[in-house]
C-alpha cells in the first residue's frame, strides 16, 4: 500500500534539506509529531530516531535510516504500533529557486482484524488518511521554509 504526497516551494535545495532533518523544528510541520525519544548519533544519513506522536496519533515511531543521498533523498524503514513500511523523502531542485519535495509512504499494516475487508477498508479510510497526513506536513514545511526565508532576509 502507498501514500505519496508532493509540493514545490521557493528556495534551493540546502535550505529544504537543512529543515527537513533539523528535529528541533519537526513540531512545526511533522503531522502528529510529539517529541524525539532518542536519536542515533549518525542520523540522519545512518542509523535510527525514535519518536512519540501526539496522544491519540500513531504512538511511538521508530525510523531507521536505509539509505541517505545528500540533496537527493533520504530512505527509511518506519515501524509504529499499526505498520511497518518504508518512507521516503526526496529533494528535486528545480531551478535556483524551486524545490519539489516528495513524501512517499509505502506501508503494510500490522494487524487484519478486518480479514479479506482490510484492502477495501485501506483504500476507502486509511491510504486518503495516510495521504492527508503526508500533504499537511509538506504545506506546514513550506510555510516554516518561507518563515525561515524572511527572516534571513531581513528588510
Amino acid at each position: 500500500m502507498k501514500a505519496r504526497a508532493q509540493i514545490v516551494i521557493p528556495g534551493r535545495i540546502s535550505d529544504a534539506e537543512a529543515l527537513w532533518y533539523d528535529t528541533s523544528r519537526w513540531p512545526t510541520f511533522i503531522d502528529g509529531f510529539h517529541h524525539v525519544v532518542s536519536a542515533d548519533p549518525g542520523w540522519p544519513t545512518e542509523g535510527t530516531i525514535v519518536w512519540d506522536s501526539t496522544p491519540g496519533g500513531r504512538g511511538r515511531v521508530v525510523e531507521k535510516v536505509v539509505r541517505q543521498e545528500p540533496r537527493i533523498e533520504q530512505v527509511a524503514e518506519i515501524d509504529d504500533p499499526t505498520m511497518a513500511g518504508t518512507q521516503t523523502i526526496s529533494f528535486a531542485a528545480l531551478d535556483e529557486e524551486r524545490v519539489r519535495l516528495t513524501l512517499e509512504l509505502r506501508y503494510r499494516l500490522k494487524e487484519r482484524k478486518l480479514g479479506p475487508f482490510t484492502p477495501v477498508m485501506d483504500a476507502l479510510f486509511i491510504r486518503p488518511r495516510q495521504r492527508e497526513a503526508l500533504a499537511r506536513t509538506l504545506a506546514r514545511f513550506a510555510r516554516e521554509l518561507a518563515a525561515e526565508r524572511e527572516a534571513t532576509s531581513g528588510p
